[in-house]
């Protein structure tokens, strides 16, 4: 496991297959927050990392769910019993292994790998604009219907979970990146996801924290650049 740390936040990357996949801990003033919980395996390096803080894990935040963000969950919950568990409302249906569409939704098939044993269920239930800790929700739907941001209202730190990612190239999450298709491949609407995209550029962060790939610093002109090519890729798909 790797860490990298950029002031309240910290990055903890695994390398399966060769490519990395990310989670995340946020240092509050007391406490310390989650985001998202990696593969099975991750666990020992969560707890590791957070023990060299000396500051108690009280919640585990979820950008969405999919297995390569909630693979360490149930084992997390397990070993943490009094931290409390988030999730969008939406992606909370995910997380119970219901793939069902909602009425006004887009009615094309939820990719990826959507849990089907787990155990845990959420605590709390975020929507747009919602406080955790110093953390604020941004509701990025498009790689799956529920899909969140998580922007650090004091450092500006976006963590983006796959609305965008970094390893390969910085790319919106519907985008083909050449030897790391997966993010794209596991995308529900490309046409959401680059309207989330957008919103978040918006937010105008100074770090981007993506789910898979390192952390950009200054990151708007590689947000920009990126959704320039998801705009011309729909282009070229609607043609």
């Amino acid at each position: 496991m790797r860490v990298t740390q950029a002031g309240d936040l910290l990055q903890l990357t695994w390398m399966p297959n060769l490519f990395p996949v990310n989670c995340y801990l946020v240092i509050e003033e007391q406490e310390l927050t989650v985001i998202d919980a990696a593969l099975p395996f991750s666990t020992k390096g969560i707890i590791a990392a957070a023990a060299k803080l000396q500051k108690p894990i009280t919640r585990i935040v979820l950008t969405h769910a999919h297995g390569d963000h909630v693979g360490a969950l149930d084992e997390l919950k397990r070993q943490l019993p009094e931290a409390k568990v988030y999730i969008s409302e939406r992606d909370a249906a995910l997380l119970r292994g219901d793939r069902s569409l909602r009425p006004g939704e887009p009615q094309t098939p939820i990719k990826g790998s959507v849990p089907k044993k787990l155990k845990t269920v959420a605590d709390v239930l975020l929507h747009e604009g919602d406080l955790v800790g110093s953390l604020q929700a941004i509701s990025t739907p498009g790689h799956t219907p529920g899909s969140m941001s998580f922007l650090d209202q004091r450092s500006g730190a976006l963590i983006a979970g796959d609305a965008f990612q970094t390893f390969r190239r910085t790319a919106v999450s519907g985008t083909v990146v050449p030897l790391f298709p997966f993010p794209a491949m596991a995308t529900w609407n490309k046409e959401l996801a680059l309207a989330s995209a957008q919103k978040l550029l918006g937010s105008s962060p100074t770090i981007l924290a993506p789910g898979h790939g390192n952390l950009l610093k200054n990151p708007h002109a590689a947000m920009q650049q990126a959704i320039n090519k998801a705009q011309q890729s729909l282009r070229k798909a609607g043609n």
